[in-house]
């Protein structure tokens, strides 16, 4: 199994803020792993030191076994790694659909198209000309993954998608997340929300104070063990 990201220690700074203290973890293809902790720990850091946002001091990155130097905004894309952001970051003076297009920029090859992504949701189809901020909570995250997709994905990385949605949304989002996952996409879920963690990733890691502290295998009978770890 080839593996798609790599981090081995790696220490992240905003400014002269040491966030990321050896922090190590990766994830294979066509794996599903879950990053889980308290607010503040770490795992948005985690996304940002990827984008170039956070500043790698020292460790090791490696996007689809290719060292990363040096981080920006759109090194993720060029190795067919997609993140959807907390808070979606949809741009407002784009339509639906050219919030779409602007995921395939990268023009990789794969089962991706704006067909496809229309298929798994339809409503975006149905609002295509409508700007992209005026969808609810819940159909912005819908256009935040299919604006990933768009990309062909090898591995999407998605942060705190849950955020802010209702327990409905939430399941419907969890059967979005599997049905990507059988079309052999890896995900990386960074979440709060245990019942999304159990139905949609096989492994987490648990980090704290910009470290991992835990890891294993995601045992939806024995979620009280992970609570742990996100608990107050």
């Amino acid at each position: 199994m080839k593996t798609l990201l790599h981090m081995d220690e790696v220490h992240a700074y905003y400014g002269a803020a040491h966030i990321l203290q050896g922090l190590s973890l990766q994830v294979g293809e066509g794996e599903r792993v879950a990053l889980i902790g308290r607010n503040g720990v770490g795992k948005t850091t985690t996304v940002n030191t990827l984008l170039g946002i956070a500043r790698l001091g020292s460790g090791e990155i490696r996007l689809n076994g290719i060292p990363v130097r040096k981080a920006l905004p759109y090194t993720p894309a060029q190795f067919q790694v997609a993140i959807v952001p907390q808070g979606r970051c949809i741009i407002a003076n784009l339509t639906i659909e050219e919030n779409l297009l602007l995921g395939s920029a990268s023009r990789h090859p794969g089962p991706w198209n704006l067909r496809e992504v229309y298929r798994l949701f339809p409503i975006l189809e149905e609002r295509a000309r409508t700007p992209g901020t005026a969808l609810s909570g819940g159909q912005q995250q819908m256009l935040a993954i299919g604006r990933a997709l768009m990309a062909n994905p090898r591995l999407m990385i998605l942060d705190e998608p849950t955020e802010g949605l209702a327990p409905v949304i939430v399941d419907q989002l969890a059967d979005t997340l599997e049905r990507v996952t059988r079309q052999g996409t890896a995900i990386l879920l960074i979440e709060q929300n245990l019942g999304l963690v159990a139905r949609t990733t096989l492994r987490y890691y648990a980090v704290e104070k910009g470290r991992i502290t835990s890891s294993g295998t995601v045992d939806p009978a024995r979620l009280h063990e992970l609570h742990s770890h996100i608990a107050v």
